[in-house]
């Protein structure tokens, strides 16, 4: 029975949050209510709960973490930039002879805003709102054009600077030594925030290249669905390659400077976010956008994400402390070991569980929770860090899109027309989660997409 508890935990940390309660509150309570249960029945030792002061002052003193409130400014100041809506018209104009022209637009836009931003909230309700009325009105069939924003307003989650690389280049980083210590062995060799935003880049291209060909493919099979724009609206535009160049120079050169200084290694993951936080403010004072009243709300909108952030990250501490307490690590390492089929079969029932879990639970419940338990057991039996991360953030990206509780749905779903059903998005995605699932395969089945730019660029 007392080696069902780590189990019993889990389930009622499940239970607890489908009720509604707050993520932090939930793992935290649960967490100190099991450990209490324990001491007093005697199948928990009270002095793990020691170690909770120290894991809380390195969560706050943890370098690396910083470049959350950074990036998550400099994602809202440029949503305060209007960048998204000038690139969006630009690439609609430019596109817009083609079949599908709108929707290859509004997946190149996503990437471009993710790799500027990172934060999938912000994409996806901006480009729901600018882009699907656009769309509506010019004869998109609600699904593809809910499931084309939805998709691409998840690309924030790999393509870097991505705030989900950042957490789990923390959190692998940490299971990588902690594999090292199990192993009896220790090197200073880790695994950096860098080394996951080289590893993303191809699988991200990837995804978006397979967007842009399920979107071709509807033009050919379903031209109704995805119109083109009439060629008198584009007609009436004067100097196109200006307006272009003009909504895309900016944002690539913010791009750029990011992540050139940190893939450059000019720069830490922190230190460019600071680079990217002021090239936000930078640019919305070209555009005449940046005040008082814009910063204040940029800064209320930061320490709300940040804090969310933070304070989810100390209740699964409080979590996983005491599921280790219990021995549960023990139970999931014995489990994985001896699964048919070695540690294919283990790394598949873990992205099996973390795909499930995502119908129910946001990306960084599962980041902070249950890859800490897998990640140091995975590695253990050999597989590449960087490898592992990325298989796990392209995984995390579905549960993003995964009904009944996907929040880009929930994003979408608020600013999105009466006269389109919640019914209509949730069908709209499904060729999306199936895209996503196939690039996981893929990345399975050829590691090196994600290996092979981290070796070259550092060896």
């Amino acid at each position: 029975m007392s080696e069902l508890l780590p189990l019993f935990l889990f389930a009622g940390a499940i239970i607890v949050l489908l009720l509604g309660y707050s993520v932090a509150f939930s793992l935290a309570g649960t967490g100190l209510l099991f450990a209490a249960i324990g001491a007093w029945t005697g199948h928990f030792d009270v002095v793990f709960l020691e170690a909770i002061p120290n894991r809380l002052f390195g969560i706050m003193n943890n370098e690396v973490l910083i470049a959350v409130p950074l990036f998550v400014f400099m994602g809202v100041m440029l949503e305060k930039s209007r960048i998204a809506e000038e690139l969006l018209d630009a690439m609609a104009l430019m596109f817009g002879p083609m079949r599908a022209g709108l929707g290859i637009s509004v997946t190149l836009v996503g990437m471009l805003l993710a790799a500027s931003t990172g934060i999938v909230g912000a994409t996806v309700v901006t480009m729901g709102l600018l882009s699907l009325p656009t769309m509506l009105r010019r004869g998109y069939d609600p699904k593809v054009a809910t499931g084309i924003i939805c998709a691409s307003g998840t690309l924030g989650q790999i393509i870097p600077p991505s705030i989900v690389l950042v957490l789990l280049g923390d959190v692998i980083s940490s299971a990588y030594q902690q594999a090292q210590i199990d192993q009896g062995m220790f090197s200073p060799e880790t695994v950096t925030v860098g080394d996951l935003f080289l590893g993303a880049l191809i699988p991200g291209l990837i995804l978006v290249l397979a967007y842009i060909l399920y979107l071709l493919f509807k033009a050919v099979v379903d031209p109704k669905s995805v119109p083109a724009i009439p060629q008198a609206e584009r007609d009436a535009v004067d100097d196109l390659t200006a307006r272009v160049l003009k909504a895309l120079v900016p944002p690539i050169l913010l791009i750029g400077l990011v992540l050139g200084s940190i893939l450059g290694g000019f720069a830490t993951p922190t230190e460019a976010a600071s680079v990217g936080a002021v090239g936000a403010i930078a640019l919305s004072m070209m555009r005449g956008n940046f005040s008082y009243t814009v910063l204040k709300q940029v800064m209320k909108s930061t320490t709300e994400v940040s804090s969310m952030v933070f304070i989810i990250l100390v209740g699964a501490s409080i979590f996983s402390l005491v599921f280790r307490g219990y021995g549960g690590d023990d139970l999931v390492r014995d489990f994985l070991t001896d699964l048919p089929g070695g540690v294919f079969g283990a790394m598949a029932i873990v992205m099996l569980v973390i795909f499930l879990l995502g119908f129910f639970l946001d990306f960084i419940e599962i980041t902070f929770v249950v890859v800490p338990i897998v990640a140091p057991i995975l590695l253990t039996m050999g597989l590449d860090p960087v490898w592992l991360g990325i298989m796990i953030a392209i995984n995390l990206q579905t549960s993003f899109l995964t009904p009944p509780f996907g929040f880009a749905l929930f994003y979408l779903r608020g600013v999105a027309p009466e006269s389109v059903s919640t019914m209509q998005i949730y069908r709209g995605v499904i060729p999306f989660i199936l895209i996503q699932l196939v690039v996981l395969s893929l990345l399975a089945y050829w590691p090196a997409l994600a290996t092979w730019l981290p070796e070259v660029v550092y060896g």
